[in-house]
């Protein structure tokens, strides 16, 4: 049983909303999905998009594909135009793929309105630029555009495209749900009605699916097991509107779930990297909760569950994280129990099964925090700071300890604000006095405490605020409200880590946030 997995991440799903790819970009992402293993990478519109041109010139010399055909997108010939003189065409050709897609009109309603062309006009247009290509010794699919709401208003329309471009030799007629209103149960009846009206096999249909009814990777794997092999997706499901399938998802469900060979060994594990690769190179923050890759895909919260996982994994997990790169979590929240801090302990490396009654104070304290706006789930560098100060001789070595500290917010005549700090420390028996200023009081403190420990910590000139985000707690708002920031701090060599301060003023509280990270960090370096 052979599949088609065929990726439309650098043509349709550029289409997304605020995502523009470069030349470079386009090539970057290509590698990725051929290292993801899909079998087709449809590149994009040669001879309408120049960039598109100017990335299948680029191809033929920069892309050393393992696994997959590169495909180039295009039209139909235009009404009236004879297929060896249409411009467009011609840039098929020239783009020099092994494989080349076709957009024709699947919808009788888009041939008159859209094209405002004839039916038969249409069919011709199909026949003829599916022949021309063949001959020219390309692979042709046709995307039957708008073909499942075409179907329901007249079918017999419906199944003469298909049939037209199949006996003209095309290898699949992709059927595509291009508006995304279908619903699987009417996937499945438009594929068996097709069939048995054709009396053909639906080895030869490919299967496209929007997700505007959010059904557009069920649309698709009701199509795969309607018999059709042929499959089309986005990487993360990018694309216009609510977005296309995801290839991603897709896979996963077909060879996890319904045991179908879709990709080449050892290629399904790549799929976390080349994801979150793939949105990096988007400009987009990966989506956490997306199923299988999301960094949340495996994370648990309630500590009803945490307690079955810690007997069994699989009890509360659908799949292994494994098999698709990802790695199950445990959150630590006001949910959590004994069993939720024992696996987040042991995930960081901390072991306190032999320890219960630190086990015990740690839940206690956690759960107290908790109450008081507190968050570890995103804080995993807090959480194990927590736990080391209570089991015994595992607390890392404060850096230094706190006298006092001052900030000041100075508005200028001439409109300029700047914030100035000073903190009155001590370092190995050394008391420092550090002043320092910044764009905005964390800044300044954050400078100012570095500055009066960089001579004792050298290695503090690694590190750097690589995000800062504050949150006003529910139910408490206006000026008083107690705020949580969480830091993100990395290190120059790709590590970075995340703590959380909660207090009613945000400077107190980010000043709990920083102290973690400083401590965390420079515990790691000694270690």
């Amino acid at each position: 049983m052979t599949f088609q997995v065929y990726d439309t991440t650098l043509r349709d799903g550029a289409q997304r909303e605020g995502l523009s790819y470069s030349v470079i970009d386009k090539l970057a992402v290509a590698r990725l999905l051929d290292e993801f293993g899909v079998g087709f990478i449809e590149g994009g519109w040669p001879g309408a998009v120049p960039k598109d041109t100017e990335f299948f010139r680029r191809a033929r010399t920069e892309l050393d594909l393992r696994h997959a055909l590169l495909v180039a997108f295009g039209a139909t010939r235009k009404a009236g135009v004879a297929v060896a003189d249409d411009p467009q065409v011609r840039a098929l050709l020239d783009a020099a793929t092994p494989a080349v897609a076709l957009v024709a009109k699947a919808d009788l309603r888009h041939v008159e309105r859209a094209l405002r062309t004839t039916a038969g006009e249409n069919l011709a247009m199909i026949h003829d630029t599916v022949t021309h290509l063949v001959r020219e010794g390309r692979r042709v699919f046709v995307d039957g555009e708008h073909f499942f709401d075409g179907y329901r208003q007249d079918p017999g329309y419906g199944a003469a495209v298909v049939e037209t471009a199949l006996a003209a030799g095309a290898e699949v007629m992709v059927l595509c749900d291009t508006n995304g209103g279908m619903l699987p149960s009417q996937i499945t009846a438009v594929v068996g009605d097709l069939t048995e009206r054709l009396g053909v096999g639906p080895e030869l249909l490919g299967i496209h699916c929007q997700n505007d009814t959010a059904c557009a990777v069920a649309n698709t794997i009701a199509a795969v097991e309607a018999g059709v092999r042929h499959f089309q997706g986005t990487a993360n499901g990018y694309g216009e509107r609510p977005g296309n399938a995801d290839i991603f998802a897709v896979v996963a469900n077909l060879q996890l779930k319904l045991g179908l060979p879709v990709l080449p060994a050892g290629c399904l594990e790549q799929m976390v990297r080349v994801s979150h690769a793939i949105a990096e190179i988007a400009n987009i923050a990966p989506d956490t909760h997306q199923a299988y890759a999301g960094a949340a895909a495996f994370a648990h919260k309630a500590g009803l569950h945490a307690s079955a996982i810690k007997v069994d994994p699989l009890l509360y997990n659908h799949v292994d994280p494994s098999v698709v790169g990802n790695d199950m979590r445990i959150l630590v929240t006001e949910m959590a129990g004994r069993a939720s801090v024992e696996l987040k302990s042991r995930e960081l490396g901390l072991d306190l099964a032999g320890h219960p009654e630190t086990l015990s104070k740690v839940t206690s304290r956690i759960k107290e925090l908790e109450a008081g706006g507190w968050s570890f789930e995103a804080a995993d560098a807090s959480f194990e700071l927590l736990v080391r100060s209570e089991l015994p001789d595992a607390a890392p070595p404060r850096p230094f300890a706190l006298e006092s500290y001052r900030v000041l917010v100075e508005h200028r005549e001439d409109g300029a604000v700047v914030s100035e700090a000073t903190v009155k420390i001590r370092v190995r028996g050394e008391r420092v006095i550090a002043t320092a200023e910044g764009n905005g009081p964390i800044n300044a403190l954050d400078e100012a405490l570095r500055v009066g420990l960089s001579r004792h910590y050298p290695e503090l000139r690694e590190f750097e605020l690589a995000d800062y985000k504050v949150r006003i707690l529910e139910g408490s708002h206006g000026t008083g409200a107690v705020t949580r920031v969480l830091v993100e701090t990395a290190d120059g060599t790709g590590r970075d880590w995340t703590t959380v301060g909660v207090h009613p003023n945000v400077v107190e509280a980010s000043w709990h946030a920083l102290v973690d990270a400083l401590t965390y960090g420079l515990d790691r370096e000694r270690v």
